[in-house]
This record gives structure tokens, sequence and C-alpha cells, in this order.
């Protein structure tokens, strides 16, 4: 008999020998047309894969965001908190009597939603603790599915003390499966994010095969899987690459502070964005190249109007070159 694990890998392999080889066109993988005004940037009227998260400009209102992720060519905006509210089931932009108009204001703007970035972390233990997390995630499952968002992030996102790592990854996992299971009729994926103590492939894929769902799939942080897991992105897309569904990039140096680096503007630092990127392409990836400038819990960093802009010139270079276009 097929196992579960073995219909959705054999699934994924069969997907994988269908695409078409080499990198897609804009058209073939989907992304909105650019709306026409003197604004529009991407050649023939399509804009390049490109998106950025809210967590990069956390003093601005929604039709701020929205307004200069369109003057800028990006396809997508990923909310990770708007304002002052970290909890987008509470945020008073997307109560669900606006849901309506904020959809009307994506569509004006040719731009998705991405990603809903939940704070949830499956490690809890404690069961009231554990609960919580599962509702907040379901929460933002629900919110996805009302504004049409593909994902909802969440996080692994650490090795409890004295518990040993056998239980742990699969305490982990089966907070996936469950999650995976509410958002799969929804139409919402639920994506693990590799961060905290999650940073390596063998980890993050042991965590993956156990959650054993197509409704639960990684979110690549390529900036934490490069500094604190030590892999090349290149080693990283080879074991994760089938499970990427959405990207964070970032650059950053070596810094004296909390955490030992500090953010830089993309390509001016040491992470290696746009072999990154290269990567991506090569595996015929169909998702969002999203930026994630940290402005929210680092303030000193560049303003948004400067990162934010900035990654949009670069990436797009990075894209072009490697033959996105």
């Amino acid at each position: 008999m097929t196992t579960r694990r073995e219909f959705v890998e054999t699934s994924a392999a069969i997907l994988a020998l269908s695409s078409p080889p080499g990198p897609l066109s804009l058209r073939e993988r989907g992304y909105a047309q650019s709306p026409p005004s003197p604004e529009r940037r991407g050649g023939q009227g399509v804009r390049l894969p490109l998106g950025f998260s809210t967590l990069g400009c956390p003093a601005w209102p929604l039709v701020q965001i929205l307004d200069f992720a369109a003057a800028h060519g990006y396809s997508a905006v990923e909310l990770r908190g708007l304002q002052a509210t970290m909890d987008l089931s509470e945020a008073a932009e997307l109560a669900p009597a606006r849901l309506g108009d904020v959809k009307r204001q994506l569509a004006e703007r040719r731009l998705s939603v991405s990603c809903l970035g939940a704070s949830a972390q499956m490690h809890e233990m404690d069961p009231a603790q554990r609960a919580a997390q599962l509702a907040e995630a379901r929460r933002f499952i629900d919110l996805a599915q009302a504004l049409g968002a593909p994902y909802v992030r969440v996080f692994g996102n650490n090795y409890v003390k004295d518990v040993p790592r056998v239980e742990m990854l699969a305490h982990i996992a089966a907070g996936l499966r469950e999650l995976g299971d509410y958002a799969q009729p929804k139409g919402v994926t639920v994506l693990i994010e590799s961060h905290g103590d999650f940073t390596d492939s063998p980890s993050l894929l042991e965590l993956l095969r156990q959650a054993d769902s197509p409704a639960v799939q990684l979110l690549w942080d390529a900036h934490h899987t490069f500094v604190s897991g030590k892999e090349q992105p290149e080693d990283t897309v080879r074991q994760l690459g089938r499970y990427i569904r959405h990207t964070h990039l970032k650059d950053s140096v070596p810094a004296a502070t909390a955490g030992g680096r500090r953010y830089v503007l993309t390509g001016t630092g040491e992470v290696p964005v746009r072999r990154q990127i290269e990567a991506l392409v090569k595996i015929g990836y169909r998702g969002y190249y999203s930026f994630e400038w940290e402005k929210r819990w680092h303030p000193d960093i560049a303003e948004p109007e400067v990162a934010i802009a900035q990654f949009a010139t670069v990436a797009a270079e990075y894209l072009r070159a490697a033959g996105v276009h």
C-alpha cells in the first residue's frame, strides 16, 4: 500500500519532471500584468517576481505600502504586522468589513499578498501555550483564505531544554500537520521558516518529512541558513528546493552587537544574495523573491524608502542576469 508520504513525494517528482526546462518566463510563472503607469518597470509589461515584507516599513499604513510597492515595480507584499499591530487578525485595516476594499486596492495596483507572517511557534510544550499558538495560526489561515493569500508562515522554533531531540521534532511536526489539515481545505499552505534553532537543511528536512502534508512546506530565509546554518545556498536548495514556496532575502555584515550581525543594503554585505536567487531560478522556483528588511526589530538600519527601493533595483538585475525576464 502506498503511504501518504510516498504519494506526496511521488507527486512532487512528477510535477518537477513535467515543468519546462530552464528558467520560465514571467508569463509562464503567472505573475501579474503591470498597470499602465509612468512608474511601470519590468520591460514587457509583466513585473518581476519581487516582494517585500511589511516588517521593513513598520510605520507605514497599508495604502502607503501598496502605493510604494506598485511604484517600485514589486508584484507582491508580505504582511508581517501593520503599524502597531503584529497580530494581523486584529488589524483594523484587515477587519472583515474592510477586506473587500483591501482586495480592490490590491487589484487596482496589480499586487498580490504573497504570505501572512504569524508569530505562532510550534515548539511550545505547555498545553495552554500550545493551544494559543495553534489558535493564532488558525486565525491567520482564515484571514489568508479571506484575502486570497496562499501562505501562512509559522515558526518551529526552538529546541526546548531537557526535551529529547526526537521528541521535540515529533512535537513540532505534529503541530505543523494539524495546521496543514486545517489549512488545506481552505486553499492555504502553512510554511515553516528556516529560523531559530532550525536553520540547517537536515533538521528542516526531517520536520517536513514528519509533518508529511502537502499543505506544509518551507519558507526559506536564505540569510539564516547561510549565517546560522553555515550552508552554501546551492547546498540548501539541493536538499530543500522541492519544499521551498516563499523566501526571505537580506544582506548583512558581522557586527559587535546583539546577534553579531548588522543588516546592510543588498549586495553590499557578505551574504550571497545573488547566488541564492540564481539557485532558485535554476530549479524553476515559481514563488516570490521577498525582501525582509528587519526595520521593526532594528530601527537603526536604513529607512524603508532607501532599502526597499534599492532591493527592487538590485534583485531585478540579479533576476534578469539569471534569465528571468
